[in-house]
């Protein structure tokens, strides 16, 4: 097989040498060599195809490859260079087919230079071979299909200088050939050359991706979006068409070939012109061209095949003196001129023109740019100097062949208006569109990572882009804003700071700057339209630069600029009204495109409504459409872009940028607004802007840290720095001072020097700031360069030269100066400076020079465009010559910034949580919202409309993700007022794009309906509002309209027409479903859609017109669909519901709450079906707004008709009602109370039926139950039906005495029992005796304590004392004083002679008989009992008196010593309360009559019948001081009933006759348990009784006042009865005490109290003149005459010393035949012992 491959090679040699030799070409004398070299190798070729065979057969031929192509390359090499077209033709190929079949590799050294590989001499011969715009078609033919072979081939390969050698030969025929299909042809083999490069750098350098970054490679892999509509791919129809126009704009430029019979002379002509043009271009491409061929040499020169490592030398390294020029020329793009081109002296040669002329250098401007651009380009390449490594050859021609590119692109262009069809435009377009290729196709995971790369793309291509993206020509600025696209897509991570300079010095200033043209705007929006749908670029865009405290605020300004586009704000741009419109449209998708970011962004927190199972089969989310049927008719959420998935891994986080932390970034954000706010004040108020941004700690106290913000922040103004640096103040001047010592002035020019002084501030306007800066300015540049003594004697001299330089800028730039300075002048000017010297010439020649060619410029403020702002209205010349300055003037501050950020290497954070949405929402919800309502309400496109409302359901989407629920009220809101049907002006016409915006807001209502929380009500107001349009439009409801005699036909018939049609029929449709969707609705989202509907029912029920139930039977259809839920979620939704119906129940109109009443009945009989588990409360919950209907709605049928539902419910669910029951007994309770005798009766045969067939199932509802017993009972309009309550009270006593388990529980707690059961029960029984008649509270007295005796003796002593504060409460009842005066002084005679006197007895008898478990109450009693007595009411004083009688005698002998103080302290309390002290002082008020009485009065004590009339306040007083002088006499009775009992003070009183007989033994009473203290206590008690009723009696003039107004009847009042019993009883006591043998340490102090007693009433019994008070006294003097005979000799001759005066004054008076008795009586007593003492 070899044999036979061999000799076909060697046939086609054959055939192809014989071809050259053929052509008659080959004659001429200039083919002599080639036909010498071809004969010869034929001859060779001979000769080895005859040679002898082996033994198998086969020639010994050399194999094929690298000997065949050492010897038989020469002839081809020499064909090459021929004159003959066909000879070359031949020759190249001869050299495809050999490098195509693998027969020549070039893997060999070139024999004739052993230091180059052969296959570099193959392709440079291919190159030769084309000539220029002359050379011959299908040669040009034939090198495309040789170079594209070479580069393609897989047995030879070419690199480095061959690849770039042959991209820049087809690159040079696309320019150049007349042959359109050839130039095509060169183009498309560019594309597929670089996509070899590309693709074999990417295969052979895919080990790499395992070492760096792997997940970013791995992102940046699943980055490059299949689908259409990514922002990446998108541009391929962009791109395709740019390279088409391309393509047929120079088929349209290149010449066609010359046709037989043409003028051969004038083609002669035109290609001796092309071939000058072609020259003159050509050299310009190949400077370019071998700078990258001569910096691919290694330092040896040549490559060698086993370098695994190649380093890549930088312009101006290693290269030759020669080559160092040419590589300098090369990049720094020669001069804006084509002809001009720098050499290595640095000068400008003069160029050839096509005459053979010359020209010399241009005008100073030009030179000025040229020396701009150079010295910019010198100043990058010296960053260059690094050499930069590969890891393999594939990398080092990919990278080579980006450079060449880029470079290619920043070709300058010449002066004047550019020419598309120039060769210098083809050129660029060329490059830019062979870059878009390589970037758009071919950019895989190394190119996007590798470091070398990304270098490449900051210092090359983003510099390229920066020159071109400023270009003048749409279509250059269209292909670099596409690869732009691209960048910020793929190699982001690379390119933050060039990415800022891209947006903020680029495309934003294209749009805010009214100067530039529609189609640059256009492209722009065109390019931000696809950034603006890439979620990931969107969020990254705002947590790189918005929240970077250094750098703009690009996503805000990005949505602020677009925001004005979208809004049609272009009046002052000079734009067609066609071209503000399609901007307009672009601006507002890329505002929806932007929130669809935000959308697809949040999507991981956004939650869907769950669908029910019959929905989720058939009904898909889909928006309200016209042709929709009902089952199809669901809403969908926004449309969200289609767009690259965003990587969430930690580690590609890491490898890409910082770790994404939302706090961290939204701390920053907000120390960046903080910041900016600072920012703000200064530029308007320096010193406040520093105080502000000092106290927020973001700029230090000191003011070198202030000088240092100056240096770092571009925001400041330029101007009000330079106010802060030329302040007279001492600490501004400190800070001008430290600001000048941070610039660093080292080896500068003193030029350069201010040029840098004056770029970061404006000097001010007075000379002495400007001067005091220039000094400081001099100051430290002197000291930055000592080494500058030599010129300057002093620091005075830079101060002066200073002041010169900006003198001369004036001069020389300024338009106004006619007669410029010129060198000489200056010369001059600057004499004797120096220090009385002068400054060398040359010196201030070449600062002459440098500002005559660079003007010093100072920086101005952004937004200082007074030109512009001048030129607005302008002529159309002028402007063009803003816009061409302005974009000059873009044009190089994008490259000089672009240039500098390539420098800094900065972090690229890759966002990946959502969380990042929400302060972007907030950032920019204002203008969304702007521009949305504007272009509803202005509007009418349909496309605009859309687009609008698209907007709003994703801003609103978004604000409900995070509860922004400020920014989703205002959308909402925004969006209700554009549906015309919520106005307050009522209603309007209703158009298409308001039609538009109801569907939005239900598919808003529909998506997002677990989010909107307060929000529902804007919907439901539009919903309302809807269905009364509807009504409206069918002339249901035309009285809704304001005023319904202005009511306008019109109107109706839109409303008709809009609403009447099928497709919007759809949309009343599709809002029911959000009703009978309501139950997909999360817990607390269906709690705000209820709020919100009752709300909004209560509008349409207080409509004074005409009310509405539309919402209202909303409410109750949505509890239809929500009842299947969980109890904790729908007692929440009833907590809303149930409020709602309490209202509407009680509304006036009976219609409305009969409604609510019948809904109420039916949603409660569908919920008892369920019925409820033990300890639940929800039947409860449900009820209640029967209760509160009940409570509040006095109208009697709708009353009726709750106690007719309660009723219905009882009947047919009593056995699933367990909570309700309380409800029921409630809602029966008020009925109980009602006077409607058809209410009181169903609710009482209700209540009956239910403690005669359910009374065991109403469990915890018995307190109720009694409760509402208790309420019949106390309806005094119905008797009856209290006595029948009363007796089933008794009833539920006695199922609480038999069943007392059921009260006890499940853990038979006993406390239960009587909680539970007892207490209720006798509860209630109280309030019934506080509060009904006489008749039905005796009966419930009786029937209270006929349960106490019966059932007390289960009691424990805990529930006797709950018992007791029940039984107290019943005398509480006369404690209130609600009532009028009189009837409180009717019912209160009333109750104290009856219920209450009955009670007390009552109370004490019980207390009595269970005293010993109810000691502890004996305080309360006692209070009760006082009370009681103070009352006035004389019959309950004495039944108080009674009982605190009773209760002594009942349990007296139970007292502890503490118990009896008690009594004691009681009855002293009451004898101090009740004293009628005012019968002693009261007067009547202006009269005198009394005087005249007293004074004629005599002692017969006979009263005049005459009575004065007194007042009514005073009746009531003489009433309360009778009851006083009443319970004073019960007091003393009392004491000595309770010491003495009655029986034996009866007796007692009895021996006083001096005739009784005594008839036994007798009782002593409680004496014996008090102690003598408390005796003591009780007698000082009596004591002063006695001596307040003695006083009384002795006033004869106030008895006689009283009497004469009326006080105690038709006699004289007095208080014998007090004065006497009061005496008694002490003188019993006291001498009980003496005559006790236990107490005989208390005798001295009571033979005191006797002594003076007895004393003092025999000598007041003396003293007496009336008979009626002798009477009484005289029963006193019997008494102690008695007790003084029973005493011993010794005590009674002691004491009868003491009164034996008064004694002897009695028997001289005319006494009764008693006393005298008993005073013989007691004479004989005293016979033997005054004898035994006298004797």
């Amino acid at each position: 097989m070899a044999t036979r491959d061999n000799k076909i090679f060697v046939m086609f040699l054959q055939k192809a040498l014989e071809k050259i030799l053929s052509d008659r070409e080959i004659r001429k004398n200039y083919n002599a060599e080639i036909k010498d070299e071809c004969e010869k190798k034929l001859k060779t070729l001979k000769e080895v195809s005859k040679a002898p065979k082996s033994k198998d057969g086969s020639h010994h031929l050399p194999e094929a490859g690298v000997i065949l192509a050492d010897d038989y390359f020469k002839p081809f090499q020499l064909a090459c260079q021929s004159r003959s077209p066909r000879i070359v033709s031949t020759a190249l190929d001869c050299l495809q087919k050999l490098i195509a079949y693998g027969q020549l590799t070039g893997d060999s050294s070139d024999p004739e230079n052993p230091n180059k590989k052969l296959i570099d001499t193959v392709i440079e011969t291919i190159c030769d071979a084309f000539h220029g715009v002359n050379t011959d078609p299908d040669v040009e033919l034939q090198i495309i299909k040789a170079l594209l072979t070479a580069v393609t081939s897989q047995t030879c390969e070419v690199h480095e200088m061959a690849l770039l050698t042959a991209i820049r030969c087809c690159y040079n025929i696309n320019l150049f050939t007349k042959n359109s299909v050839n130039s095509a042809t060169a183009k498309a083999t560019l594309t597929q050359m670089l996509s070899v490069c590309f693709s074999l750098m990417e295969h052979n350098s895919a080990h790499l991706l395992k070492k760096a970054a792997p997940e970013i490679v791995k992102t940046s892999a699943e980055g490059t979006p299949s689908k259409e509509g990514s922002m990446v791919n998108g541009h391929q129809d962009d791109a395709s068409s740019v390279k088409s126009r391309e393509e047929d704009k120079t088929r349209d430029d290149v010449p066609q070939p010359t046709q037989p019979g043409e003028n051969k002379s004038g083609a002669a002509d035109k290609s001796s012109s092309d071939d000058e043009v072609y020259r003159i271009s050509r050299s310009l491409v190949e400077g370019i061209m071998e700078a990258a061929l001569k910096e691919v040499k290694c330092e040896d020169g040549m490559l060698k095949a086993d370098d695994s490592m190649f380093n890549v030398t930088q312009p101006g390294e290693d290269a030759q003196p020669g080559e160092d020029a040419q590589s300098e020329r090369s990049d720094a793009n020669c001069s804006e001129s084509v002809q001009s081109e720098k050499m290595d002296d640095g000068q400008s040669v003069r160029s050839e023109k096509a005459d053979g002329s010359t020209e010399k250098d241009g005008s100073t401007a030009e030179t000025t740019e040229t020396a701009d651009n150079e010295q910019r380009n010198a100043n990058h390449n010296a960053t260059q100097k690094k050499s930069v490594k590969f890891d393999n050859v594939y990398m080092r021609d990919a990278y080579l062949v980006l450079r060449t590119l880029c470079k290619m692109t920043m070709q300058p262009m010449p002066e004047g208006p550019i020419d598309p069809r120039s060769h210098e435009m083809r050129s660029k377009m060329l490059a830019l569109q062979l870059l878009l290729s390589v970037m758009q196709n071919h950019a895989g995971p190394v190119m996007k990572t590798h470091k070398t790369f990304a270098q490449l793309i900051k210092q090359f291509l983003c510099v390229a882009l920066s020159k071109n993206g400023v270009s003048t020509d749409p279509s250059v600025f269209e292909i670099s804003l596409s690869i732009f696209l691209i960048l910020i897509s793929n190699f982001k991570y690379h390119l933050k700071m060039q990415i800022e300079v891209f947006f903020k010095d680029i495309f934003l200033s294209v749009l805010e700057n009214p100067s530039y043209s529609f189609q640059h705007k256009w492209f722009v929006m065109r390019a931000l339209a696809k950034v603006c749908a890439d979620p990931q670029i969107i969020v990254d865009i705002y947590l790189n630069y918005d929240c970077d405290m250094v750098l703009d605020n690009i996503f805000e300004r990005l949505v602020n600029d677009i925001s004005r586009i979208a809004q049609g704000n272009l009046a002052d741009h000079g734009l067609t009204p066609q071209q503000e419109t399609q901007l307009q449209h672009k601006g507002m998708e890329c505002l929806v495109s932007i929130l669809k970011c935000l959308v697809e962004w949040s999507k991981d927190m956004y939650s869907r409504p769950h669908q029910r199972a019959e929905e989720k089969k058939t009904v898909p989310d889909t928006d309200i459409k016209d042709t929709s049927t009902l089952e199809e008719r669901l809403l969908e959420t926004p449309d969200t872009p289609r767009s690259i998935p965003r990587s969430t891994s930690m580690s590609s986080l890491a490898s890409a940028g910082l770790y994404d932390n939302p706090q961290e970034f939204e701390n920053i954000k907000k120390q960046k607004s903080i910041l900016e706010q600072g920012i703000e004040k200064f530029n308007k108020k320096p010193k406040k802007g520093i105080a502000f941004l000092q106290e927020a700690g973001l700029i230090g106290s000191n003011t070198e840290d202030v000088a240092r913000f100056f240096h770092t922040d571009e925001r400041l103004s330029k101007t009000m720095i330079g106010e802060v640096l030329g302040d007279e103040s001492e600490n501004c001047k400190k800070i001008m001072s430290d600001y000048v010592d941070q610039l660093d002035f080292h080896d500068m020019a003193i030029v350069t020097a201010l040029r840098t002084f004056l770029a970061g501030y404006r000097l001010p306007g007075e000379a002495q700031k400007i001067d005091r800066l220039m000094l400081k300015f001099a100051q430290r540049y002197y000291e930055n360069n000592p080494e500058l003594a030599e010129i300057f004697a002093s620091a005075d001299t830079c101060y002066v030269l200073a002041y010169s330089i900006i003198m001369l800028t004036t001069d020389l730039h300024n338009d106004q100066v006619r007669n410029k300075i010129t060198k000489p002048d200056y010369i001059k000017m600057n004499r004797g400076i120096n220090d009385s010297g002068d400054l060398p010439p040359d010196y201030l020649m070449a600062i002459y020079d440098e500002i005559s060619a660079n003007e010093i410029k100072m920086k101005y403020d952004k937004g200082e465009l007074t030109r512009v702002n001048a030129a607005r209205g302008a002529n159309e010349s002028l402007k063009r010559q803003l816009y061409k300055e302005a974009m000059t003037d873009l044009s190089k501050n994008a490259l000089v910034m672009m240039e500098g950020v390539s420098k800094k290497d900065t972090v690229f954070t890759s966002a990946s949580h959502s969380y990042h949405v929400r302060p972007m929402l907030m950032l920019t919800w204002t203008p969304f919202l702007a521009v949305f309502s504007i272009t509803l309400q202005d509007c009418s496109d349909v496309e605009l409309i859309a687009q609008c409302l698209a907007g709003f359901k994703c801003a609103v989407r978004v604000a409900c993700i995070f509860k922004a629920s400020l920014v989703r009220s205002a959308y909402i809101q925004s969006l209700a007022r554009f549906t015309m049907l919520n106005v307050s002006s009522g209603f309007s016409e209703i158009k298409p794009k308001n039609l538009e915006a109801i569907k939005a807001l239900i598919t808003i209502a529909f998506n997002d309906c677990n989010y909107l929380e307060e929000s529902w009500y804007d919907i439901l107001k539009v919903i309302s509002q809807l269905e009364l349009a509807q009504l409206i439009g069918t002339g249901v409801k035309t009285k809704f309209l304001e005023k319904e005699t202005m009511m306008d036909k019109k109107l109706v018939t839109s409303l008709q027409q809009t609403l009447g049609t099928s497709a919007n029929q759809n949309v009343i449709v599709a809002v029911d479903r959000i009703f009978t969707g309501s139950d997909r609705l999360d817990g607390s989202a269906i709690v705000s859609f209820t709020d919100a509907l009752c709300k909004i029912s209560c509008e349409e029920l207080n409509n004074p017109v005409s009310p509405r139930m539309f919402s209202l039977q909303k409410i109750v259809e949505i509890s239809y669909y929500n009842m299947g839920r969980i109890r904790i979620e729908w007692s929440k939704i009833w907590h809303v519901i149930g409020d709602h119906f309490n209202k509407v129940g009680c509304s006036p109109n009976e219609e409305i709450a009969a409604f609510a009443v019948d809904s109420l009945r039916q949603l409660s009989m569908k919920f008892l079906e369920k019925g409820e588990l033990p300890n639940f409360r929800f039947q409860k919950d449900f009820l209640r707004p029967f209760e509160t209907i009940m409570k509040n709605n006095e109208n009697n049928l709708i009353r009726d008709m709750v106690v007719r539902c309660i009723a219905q419910m009882v009947n047919s669910q009593a056995r699933n009602i367990r909570s309700g029951w309380n409800n029921i007994f409630s809602v029966f309770h008020m009925a109980a109370a009602d006077r409607d005798q058809a209410i009181v009766e169903l609710a009482f045969q209700t209540t009956a039926s239910i403690f005669e067939q359910y009374f065991s199932v109403i469990g915890d509802s018995f307190q109720d139950a009694v409760k509402c017993l208790s309420e019949f009972a106390c309806n005094a309009a119905f008797p009856d039906t209290s006595m029948e309550a009363i007796r089933y009270i008794r009833r539920c006593a006695n199922y609480v005495a038999e069943n007392p388990e059921q009260f006890a529980g499940d853990e038979n707690n006993l406390e239960n029992v009587w909680v539970k059961g007892w207490f209720p029960v006798l509860f209630e029984l109280s309030c019934i005796i506080s509060r009904c008649k006489l008749d039905v509270r005796t009966r419930a007295l009786t029937v209270m304590f006929e349960i106490m005796k019966h059932h007390g003796k289960e009691y424990k002593v805990s529930w006797w004392r709950d018992l007791f504060n029940i039984v107290f409460r019943i005398f509480d009842h006369m404690k209130l004083t609600e009532l009028t005066p009189e009837q409180y002084r009717i019912q209160r005679k009333e109750w104290m002679t009856t219920t209450c006197n009955h009670a007390l007895y009552a109370v004490v008898d019980v207390f009595t008989q269970h005293f010993s478990i109810l000691a502890e109450l004996l305080v309360e009693l006692l209070n009760l009992i006082q009370w009681c007595v103070k009352q006035d009411n004389e019959q309950l004083a004495k039944s108080g008196m009674n009982c605190l009688e009773n209760l002594v005698m009942g349990a007296g002998q139970s007292f502890r010593e503490v118990d009896w103080d008690l009594i004691i302290d009681t009855i002293t309390d009451v004898y101090a309360s009740t004293l009628p002290a005012d019968m002693r002082i009261w007067k009547p008020t202006l009269d005198t009559s009394f005087d005249q009485v007293s004074m004629h009065s005599d002692t017969s004590m006979e009263p005049d019948n005459t009575q004065l009339a007194v007042s009514r306040a005073d009746k009531y007083l003489f009433q309360h001081l009778d009851i006083g002088c009443v319970v004073h006499a019960e007091i003393v009775q009392t004491i000595d009933n309770i010491i003495f009992f009655p029986a034996s003070s009866a007796k007692e009183d009895a021996q006083i006759d001096p005739y009784y007989i005594s008839e036994g033994s007798e009782h002593e009473g409680m004496f014996n348990f008090l102690t003598t203290k408390q005796l003591f206590r009780i007698v000082e008690c009596l004591f002063e009784s006695h001596k307040f009723s003695k006083g009384f009696n002795m006033d004869i003039d106030q008895r006689r006042i009283l009497w004469k107004y009326g006080f105690k009847g038709r006699t004289l009042p007095d208080l014998q009865k007090q004065e006497t019993a009061s005496l008694l009883c002490s003188l019993r006591i006291l001498h009980k005490i003496y005559s006790d043998m236990t107490r005989v340490d208390e005798w001295p102090k009571t033979e005191i109290y006797l002594h003076r007693l007895t004393v003092e009433s025999f000598e007041y019994y003396t003293m007496l003149e009336e008979d009626k008070r002798r009477l009484s006294w005289g029963k006193i003097v019997m008494l102690m005459l008695k007790k003084m005979m029973l005493l011993d000799d010794d005590r009674f001759v002691v004491l009868l010393a003491k009164c034996y005066n008064q004694i002897c004054h009695i028997l001289a008076q005319e006494n009764e035949r008693g006393l005298q008795i008993v005073l013989s009586k007691f004479f004989l007593r005293a016979r033997n012992p005054l004898f035994k003492t006298i004797s």
